[in-house]
């Protein structure tokens, strides 16, 4: 009979055990799949074990709406939103990342958009979180995004008289004119 114990412990101990972390995203793309459809999410996955999911800006007001306002969900603290540039895609150049938490259930959750430089505006989330006023007019000053339905979009840290959007990848990292710069000792 200890025989049985032991050979049945070893073998609970080489199971492999589950990821909860896995677990619980696995539960809230179910989740959102079925709130929002099939089609809402594409290019899902799991960085780090941060569920991210990339969405349309047409649907992404709705979206954090919804999960903000959700019993079961309860995303109800914005973490993040910034700004990104990517300007080799051709159409989605730039982009917003959002990182929405549940304290409650102590979930994570990174939802993205993507849309052309020619057409930088997003819609508002000031009524859905307070804190985006600031978040928003950040990514305004440095990406040129524009939030459509903002209150008080202007320049948060940059001067109001500035014509470019400082963040956007459009300027060359040196100054290729210096002469007082010699590559022999940098590798170059």
């Amino acid at each position: 009979m200890a025989e049985n114990t032991e050979e049945s412990a070893a073998q609970q101990a080489a199971l492999p055990v589950e990821d909860p972390n896995k677990l619980t995203n696995a539960r809230v793309l179910a989740n959102l799949r079925r709130m929002f459809g099939e089609d809402a999410f594409t290019d899902v996955d799991e960085p780090y074990g941060l569920l991210t999911a990339t969405t349309t800006r047409e649907r992404i007001h709705e979206i954090i709406q919804k999960l903000h306002q959700d019993e079961e969900m309860l995303f109800q603290f914005l973490t993040t939103m910034c700004g990104i540039h990517y300007p080799d895609h051709e159409g989605k150049e730039l982009g917003m990342i959002y990182q929405l938490h549940s304290l409650v259930h102590n979930v994570r959750l990174r939802l993205k958009i993507f849309f052309p430089i020619a057409d930088p505006v997003v819609p508002t989330l000031t009524d859905v979180y307070a804190t985006a006023n600031w978040m928003e007019r950040e990514a305004y000053d440095f990406y040129g995004v524009i939030f459509q339905g903002h209150p008080n979009l202007i320049r948060i840290l940059n001067v109001e008289d500035m014509d470019y959007h400082p963040m956007r990848k459009e300027y060359a990292l040196e100054d290729g004119t210096r002469e007082d710069k010699t590559d022999l000792f940098f590798g170059r």
